[in-house]
């Protein structure tokens, strides 16, 4: 594992801050990121245990977003029609976004938090509150192999890929498919988009570095979609090799085209990217202090692991940032992990309040733009760090 960047200490980006812990010292991390020259796999370097970061009080609630909602209601109806299983697994079932579009007999959830379990238990969704492995792939396939295996923005959380995809192989019946999405490490590079990486997106996949590791248990992508959730994602069709059915589509060489020619298979790629991002934090703070220095109110919006991430690298504080919005209930009230900024309940941004708004989630700028037409109207602005530190 070669290292290219260094992004600092940071606290775990999900354990946002309750006031009465405000002056208690944080645990804080070296968040290094390298690249292996033999699989091609993009990793944080000092990983953390699972127990800690996924756990009964995890943030995160998919459903709390249009756009999210939006994208798997439409990969619902596009899988009943092209695929029409009679079984299901998801893995990473968060609060049910998915699962809820299938009757509760054709699915089976997978979720270690038992916060989020919990919520699509109640609702009647057959929902395992452990991690995914092959002991647990064999107690849900007991009876029947799944027909699809369903995975967003999990996988690439988990160390041990080797069980993993041991257990998407057992559970899987013979011609049952694998459906993965993940953040693409193209957008991930192009954009300069180093908030994708923290303590639980251990990996930051490639189609390069994934078609390596399908190799080993007899797996092959059979088509790619490029999605813009997240920033830019890749949604990834999944078979087993001895399966006739699903044809090799031309979307997968063309993906991997388009890497090779970026150069994802270099380590030289990602050392420009070190680069980059080093003179990204200078420009970035730049903007921060020249607004601050003209008296500017700034507040952020999206308190989000991603802007952890950020404020943490480029030493954002209270000093530069008032407060944060965020429409997730569990946030509201607590403080951003390391640089303690107050996070309230969500406003209609207001003009006579706020003069400009970090986006600290910026993979949702559109659904944001649409929201605050009045604010930008008005003259209100936003500052952005993708794909360059900029006003907009």
């Amino acid at each position: 594992m070669k290292k290219f960047l260094n992004l600092g200490l940071q606290p775990l980006a999900n354990s946002y801050i309750k006031k009465k812990n405000l002056k208690n010292k944080e645990k804080k991390f070296k968040l290094e990121v390298g690249f292996n020259n033999k699989n091609y796999l993009v990793s944080i370097i000092n990983t953390i245990p699972k127990e800690k970061m996924f756990n009964d009080e995890y943030p995160y609630k998919s459903s709390e977003s249009k756009t999210m909602k939006l994208s798997f209601k439409n990969l619902t109806n596009k899988i009943k029609k092209n695929f029409k299983p009679k079984f299901i697994i998801e893995i990473g079932s968060n609060d049910g976004i998915f699962l809820k579009n299938f009757s509760k007999d054709s699915i089976v959830g997978v979720e270690p938090c038992e916060n989020l379990a919990k919520l699509t238990k109640k609702k009647k969704y057959k929902t395992f509150s452990e991690y995914w492995n092959l002991e647990l792939a064999k107690k849900i396939t007991v009876k029947n192999k799944a027909d699809l295996i369903y995975s967003a923005n999990t996988l690439s959380h988990i160390k041990n890929l080797d069980e993993i995809f041991k257990a998407i192989n057992y559970g899987l019946s013979k011609n049952g498919i694998l459906i993965l999405e993940d953040p693409s490490l193209l957008q991930c590079i192009k954009n300069v988009a180093y908030d994708q990486f923290y303590c639980e997106h251990i990996y930051v996949f490639s189609t390069i570095a994934l078609n390596q590791v399908l190799k080993k248990f007899n797996l092959e992508i059979f088509d790619i979609e490029n999605t813009k959730t997240h920033g830019g994602s890749n949604r990834y069709y999944i078979k087993k090799n001895i399966n006739k059915i699903y044809k090799i589509k031309r979307s997968v060489q063309k993906e991997l085209d388009k890497e090779i020619k970026f150069g994802l298979h270099k380590f030289t790629t990602y050392k420009k990217f070190g680069s980059r991002v080093k003179k990204s934090r200078k420009q970035l703070l730049k903007i921060f202090l020249k607004l601050r220095n003209k008296n500017r109110k700034i507040i952020g919006y999206g308190a989000t692991a991603k802007s952890c991430t950020v404020l943490n690298y480029c030493k954002i504080g209270t000093n530069l940032i008032d407060y944060f919005y965020d429409t997730t209930s569990y946030k509201i009230g607590r403080y951003l992990p390391g640089s303690k900024i107050l996070i309230k309940k969500y406003l209609k941004l207001d003009k006579k309040k706020v003069d400009v708004v970090f986006l600290g989630a910026w993979n949702f700028k559109k659904e944001i733009f649409h929201k605050e037409k009045k604010f930008i109207k008005e003259g209100g602005k936003f500052i952005t760090h993708i794909p360059y530190p900029r006003i907009i």
